[in-house]
């Protein structure tokens, strides 16, 4: 997908949280590092949304939205995470002990993605497709808001 004035390609080959260059690779990175820096990587790629200022990069919060979903999946009845470009560890069914603070913080770095002055919003909707795009955020957003404990919180 590109901006109106096709200015910049996002590498997104799919709606789904993982199906874009950017999110694959933070998927990548989030897999190949040490365990016990796993949870740091999915909080750094959620705080990056809300330390931005002004209009958030496209990157920025694709790989927002793919730790979002690492949130969510690890939440009681979260979406099970079953993507190709997921990180292996998560689609072959380990958990990943994250501190109770990071679906809150999920959510907010959502709603910033889906606002006004966001680069993925606009992609979306100059792609024709951000109804859809948003919609596959649901149930991600629906997990991260009953807020229940998390798999193996890492207080």
């Amino acid at each position: 997908m590109a901006g109106a004035d096709g200015e910049k390609a996002l590498g997104t080959w799919d709606i789904g949280p993982f199906d874009n260059d950017s999110a694959a690779d933070w998927s990548g990175r989030l897999h190949d590092a040490a365990p016990a820096e796993r949870a740091g990587i999915v909080e750094r790629a959620l705080r990056d949304v809300e330390t931005e200022s002004g209009y958030l990069d496209c990157d920025v919060a694709a790989d927002a939205v793919a730790a979002a979903a690492v949130v969510a999946s690890q939440l009681p009845g979260g979406p099970k995470i079953e993507s190709a470009y997921a990180p292996d560890f998560l689609t072959g069914g380990e958990s990943l002990p994250l501190p109770e603070h990071l679906p809150a913080l999920a959510v907010r770095a959502l709603d910033r993605i889906v606002a006004d002055e966001s680069e993925w919003r606009d992609l979306w909707a100059d792609s024709g497709a951000l109804d859809k795009a948003v919609a596959e955020l649901g149930p991600i957003r629906v997990a991260l808001d009953r807020r229940g404990p998390l798999a193996g919180a890492a207080g």
